[in-house]
């Protein structure tokens, strides 16, 4: 049956986390593309005042596009209770809830960016001779934005109930589309900054298309069915307990990360190409940790769902060290090649300069970036994701801004920038150690939805 094939309550742990983190990081892989084409498209065809431009926006993309993702966390710890204590009625009224919310969220993210992409980017202090690409392209983003979170609504709604091959194949199909239409807007017709845009755009809109195709069909074994789009309001209320306080936490952070983007900004137009593709670059590298944490959330909420709490604590265990090895692995391997692959952005060596910069001072740290990303996915997929949001709201946000606003006034060195990562990073794995080590988080809040369930 389908509930078998798609389930996480059943099998050995390690290879069962490494089966369904692959498709995940095949996936993210041609997610990253969506974004690192453009910049390489941009890069080599439109010069780096235009690499800037791109750059300079991807903070602000980030930033409306977190909150839906982190609230979405709740929806997919929801939905794979439910589906784990076999609650298939619940399932799908969780299914359906959250793609009405889907609807709303994505088209006021979109009204919101398209209306406010000026104010905001003057507001972090983006050079003049950026500025008015940098408003072209974010806002052709955002026209798109309802396509990117509804394929995130699809792509989420699969995971949670174990499926993590099918947005691959999607995905795929809409990267290859979208690398396609850049060479041909960008390198053809000279579209510039916008014509990577619209391929962005296209691409996202035909990866929802896919999904929802699928999901809508009677291969998918909870169909949606547009006559039962209605929300349900108490499952409705408990995606916003799971999600919102990971929503705020992401929308926090990215405003962090826009701080810190403005920061980069006073450093003028190579360190903002340098560091943007430094920032593709480490998307892309950080790939398999990102997908092998979306793994240990599903298998923690499946598993608290059939109250298999021997099997949730072995598989935090594992999924935790297999994380932090990871992390250290591709952490030592950017190190060494960071020259080759910021030069992949651009042939200009003050650019690649800053690149380099940025990722020998903090790669050998993404082991403590590692372990944090996988205690807060245990705490998430537990249903604890209070904590989380504190911790990182506190340090990564609250401390990394106080930390870089003073040093950089101080010292006036871009590195200062950099070595906040890694500063708290560290800070944050010594926190979450402590969270996971007092063990409550394996039950209180955990259960309160398999309660409901059974």
């Amino acid at each position: 049956m389908a509930e078998k094939k798609l389930g996480m309550t059943e099998g050995p742990i390690g290879p069962l986390l490494l089966r369904f983190a692959l498709p995940l990081f095949l996936g993210n892989l041609f997610q990253q593309l969506y974004n690192a084409v453009d910049s390489l498209v941009v890069g080599n065809f439109c010069g780096d005042a235009a690499l800037a431009a791109v750059s300079s926006s991807g903070s602000l993309c980030h930033l409306l596009i977190g909150f839906f993702q982190g609230t979405f966390i709740g929806a997919s710890v929801v939905i794979s209770r439910y589906w784990g204590a076999g609650d298939r009625e619940r399932a799908d009224k969780a299914i359906h809830t959250t793609v009405v919310f889907s609807l709303c969220i994505g088209t006021l993210l979109s009204v919101f960016g398209v209306v406010f992409t000026p104010t905001i980017l003057r507001w972090m202090g983006t050079p003049e001779n950026v500025l008015p690409n940098s408003i072209v392209y974010f806002r052709f983003y955002c026209a798109g934005l309802l396509g990117l979170v509804l394929y995130n609504t699809a792509n989420g709604i699969f995971q949670a109930l174990g499926d993590s091959r099918h947005p691959l194949y999607y995905l795929m199909i809409a990267a290859a589309l979208n690398a396609a239409l850049d060479l041909l807007f960008v390198g053809a017709f000279d579209w510039g900054v916008a014509g990577a845009a619209l391929a962005t755009v296209l691409g996202q809109v035909l990866s929802a298309m896919l999904g929802f195709a699928r999901l809508m069909s009677g291969k998918f074994p909870l169909p949606i069915r547009l006559q039962k789009l209605l929300p349900d309001r108490v499952i409705l209320a408990e995606v916003f307990r799971l999600g919102l306080p990971s929503g705020v936490q992401n929308c926090v952070i990215n405003i962090a990360n826009v701080v810190v983007q403005s920061n980069i900004n006073a450093f003028h137009d190579n360190a903002v190409a340098g560091c943007g593709s430094y920032s593709k670059i480490e998307g892309f590298v950080f790939l398999p940790i990102t997908s092998l944490t979306l793994a240990i959330t599903t298998f923690v909420s499946q598993n608290l769902g059939a109250k298999q709490y021997d099997r949730v604590k072995a598989g935090a265990k594992q999924g935790a060290v297999m994380t932090v090895a990871l992390s250290e692995v591709v952490g030592i391997a950017f190190f060494v090649f960071a020259p080759v692959l910021i030069g992949l952005f651009s042939k200009t060596p003050e650019v690649v300069a800053f690149g380099v910069r940025q990722a020998r001072v903090e790669s050998l740290f993404y082991c403590f970036l590692g372990f944090s990303h996988a205690a807060a996915s245990i705490l998430r997929g537990a249903g604890h994701a209070v904590t989380p949001m504190a911790v990182m709201l506190a340090v990564w946000c609250l401390f990394r801004i106080t930390y870089i606003t003073i040093m950089v006034r101080v010292f006036q060195d871009i590195t200062v920038i950099f070595t906040a990562y890694p500063v708290t990073w560290s800070i944050s794995s010594i926190l979450f150690a402590v969270a996971l080590w007092r063990g409550d988080w394996l039950h209180s809040k955990g259960e309160k939805i398999s309660q409901k369930a059974s």
